[in-house]
C-alpha cells in the first residue's frame, strides 16, 4: 500500500487524531498560563448555557450563552486577555473565534469550565 492509499483509507481517522491532540495540548497549554493570565485581569467567560451554569462554574467566571455573545460583546473588556470555556472546548472555540473577529487580541480557549478551577 503507497502513501496515497494510505491517506485516502486512514486520512479522516488521522485528521480527527490530529484534532483530538491540538484539543489536548493546547488545554494544557492554556491551563498553564492561567495563573499568570489571572493576574494581568483576564476576563474568565464562560459560553455554556444559563442552566449549565447554574449547575457548576468556576469562581469569577462570567455566564455568557454562545447565542448571545456577538450581542454582549461590550460586558468583555478589550483591554485584558479573555479565557473562554464551555461544556468541551466546541462552543468555547466558537467564541474564541468570534472574539477574535470582533477585535479582541488576546483570547484563550481553555476547554472544559472545570479546567479553570486550577
Amino acid at each position: 500500500m503507497d502513501l496515497q492509499e494510505l491517506l485516502e483509507k486512514y486520512g479522516p481517522l488521522l485528521a480527527l487524531g490530529l484534532w483530538l491532540a491540538y484539543k489536548w495540548w493546547n488545554t494544557r497549554r492554556v491551563v498553564a498560563m492561567l495563573p499568570a493570565l489571572r493576574q494581568r485581569g483576564a476576563a474568565l467567560v464562560d459560553v455554556r448555557s444559563a442552566a449549565e451554569f447554574a449547575h457548576g462554574n468556576a469562581p469569577g467566571s462570567v455566564n455568557i450563552p454562545l447565542p448571545e455573545l456577538a450581542g454582549r460583546l461590550a460586558e468583555i473588556p478589550k483591554t485584558a486577555p479573555v479565557v473562554v470555556c464551555c461544556a468541551s472546548g466546541t462552543r468555547s472555540g466558537m467564541a474564541r473565534l468570534l472574539l477574535k473577529k470582533n477585535g479582541y487580541a488576546e483570547v484563550h480557549n481553555i476547554g472544559t469550565w472545570g479546567k479553570l478551577l486550577h
